[in-house]
């Protein structure tokens, strides 16, 4: 990723490995302190007590809200001794919106919101704005929403990772103008048609040039793997030489090589994802999935949070970095962390920053992996 560098010697707010510190808004803006005050925790600007929303999208497309973003959020957020509410919409938008509403009535002074698409989030964001509470897209940005800050990964590199990734593992199996096929992120996510620039990116000058073939190229809606898998199973069906898949995550990738095994074809067609989660670091030490990318979700969190409790004390936090959102027409201050690639060489990485564990990993068939490829 692009390194991203402080500019202004009055800037407040340092992001670094996950950690950010803020100076004091003296004007009161962005304190988000309309509303009930939580029942304890430090004082926001206006004297009011802080607390904190979190809304994430679902427990299905990717098992990383509850089992990582859920853990880091509330371990951060004890550490800073601030009130907080973390919830799962569970991919229902009226849900989403619901539990706004009520985060709102209970006097949240900061809302977090995972949108389950720009629709959705804006409704959500507006009402949060109306009603003074300062608010943070988290992960995903809402187009044409009204976000104070955003705070995810760099997502054009995620899927130039990705790109880049198919092309290496293409090329190590000696793949001779291989078909590739991509089951993308859903089209109402902009984190999946930021993903999407960044692969196709990589594999248009090869299909211009006729190296690669382009093969079927479809959207999965709302990220949802048995769709996926039913999706793949056609493309398959249509394009029986296909010769590699970029799936825009874990969950997806882990679609198509189920649609793969049935077919024979696992570990000889090349498979993405993004996520690193323990089913496809499994998949990636037997073989079945090329690479993941693995975004640090503790970093993640910690930047978000950091900014939350800055802005439920009343302060106003600078950040280093601006993503524009082309709806709104707006920059929206950004903290943009870097991605990184995983391969069978490198799924040790992902154990020894302590987001899965070796017990958890290197279970029955694939204990014998983990010693071969050096995961401690």
């Amino acid at each position: 990723m692009r390194k991203r560098f402080l500019v202004s010697v009055s800037a407040c707010v340092l992001v670094a490995a996950g950690t950010l510190s803020a100076c004091s808004d003296t004007s009161g803006s962005g304190s988000g302190s309309t509303g009930a005050t939580g029942a304890s925790g430090p004082a926001g600007g206006n004297g009011k007590k802080a607390k904190i929303g979190v809304i994430l999208p679902d427990s299905k497309t990717s098992g990383r809200w509850e089992t990582n973003d859920r853990k880091y959020l509330t371990e951060a957020f004890k550490a800073a001794g601030v009130d907080y509410d973390i919830q799962n919409a569970q991919g229902d938008k009226s849900q989403f919106q619901t539990l706004a509403d009520q985060m709102i009535t209970n006097g949240a002074t900061v809302l977090i919101i995972v949108n389950l698409d720009s629709g959705t989030g804006k409704a959500v964001l507006d009402k949060a704005k109306s009603q003074g509470v300062a608010t943070i897209d988290y992960d995903r940005l809402t187009l044409g929403g009204s976000a104070q800050y955003y705070v995810s990964f760099d997502n054009v590199k995620v899927g130039t990772l990705m790109g880049q990734g198919i092309e290496k593992c293409l090329s190590a199996a000696g793949a001779q103008k291989p078909t590739i096929a991509m089951l993308n992120g859903s089209a109402t996510d902009n984190n999946a048609t930021l993903l999407k620039q960044g692969y196709d990116g990589v594999l248009k000058p090869k299909f211009d040039s006729g190296e690669y073939v382009k093969g079927p190229d479809q959207a999965v809606p709302d990220w949802n793997n048995t769709e996926g898998a039913n999706m793949f199973e056609q493309m398959l069906t249509q394009s029986p030489n296909i010769s590699g898949v970029v799936a825009a995550n874990d969950g997806l990738g882990n679609a198509a090589i189920s649609i793969l095994k049935k077919q024979k074809l696992n570990g000889r067609v090349p498979v993405t994802g993004q996520d690193a989660e323990t089913t496809a670091l499994q998949n990636i030490l037997v073989g079945d999935q090329c690479m993941t990318v693995y975004k640090a979700i503790k970093k993640e969190a910690d930047a978000v949070s950091g900014l939350a409790v800055a802005l439920a004390k009343g302060q106003k936090p600078s950040v280093p970095a601006t993503v524009r959102d082309p709806e709104g027409k707006r920059d929206v201050p950004s903290v943009l962390l870097e991605p990184l690639a995983i391969y069978k060489e490198n799924v040790k990485d992902v154990v020894a920053d302590g987001y899965v564990t070796k017990d958890t990993l290197c279970t029955g068939a694939y204990a014998a992996k983990c010693t071969e490829f050096g995961v401690n």
